[in-house]
């Protein structure tokens, strides 16, 4: 994350699939996004010159978390689909089954955790003793309204299970 180095530090990354006629605009996902939190800033947001949806940093301050989200498309979307498609096949219901079958495009959304320093705070005593804990709002709720902007099918890759 380029917007404060050393501050975040990396968790997870959930994967949102979806048919790339789907894609959403940067208005529109910045419109979903605010909806989710209004104390989440979105900051670095990037578009195509067709006015896509590239890329976007949300900051969580009061869950100390950051996300970043970005498109990818391509070959390796498209076969990585296709085989979450095969796994799940037993697990899904046949309108999900489709949409995985269909995605050729995909939204990165990778957590991250503020990480604060080990300095003494005011009362001379350790950040540790009292950490802020990571709270997955700004990421549950981000990873909702984006699954129903795109109509796409949000997957932890970790454990290859589909989010509900």
């Amino acid at each position: 994350m380029a917007e404060s180095p050393g501050e975040f530090q990396w968790r997870e990354t959930y994967f949102l699939l979806f048919p790339s006629d789907r894609r959403p605009t940067l208005t529109q996902v910045d419109t979903a996004l605010s909806r989710t939190d209004e104390r989440c800033q979105l900051k670095n947001r990037e578009a195509d010159d067709a006015g896509y949806f590239e890329s976007v940093l949300v900051v969580a301050p009061d869950n100390q978390a950051a996300l970043e989200i970005s498109y990818e498309t391509g070959d390796a979307v498209t076969e990585q689909s296709l085989e979450l498609a095969k796994q799940l096949k037993d697990e899904l219901d046949t309108d999900r089954l489709k949409i995985l079958m269909q995605a050729d495009a995909r939204l990165d959304i990778m957590h991250f955790e503020r990480v604060e320093s080990s300095a003494d705070n005011e009362w001379g005593e350790s950040d540790d003793d009292f950490p802020e804990l990571l709270d997955p709002t700004c990421l549950l709720l981000s990873v909702e309204a984006l699954a129903e902007l795109t109509g796409g099918v949000p997957v932890d890759p970790a454990s290859g299970s589909v989010l509900d």
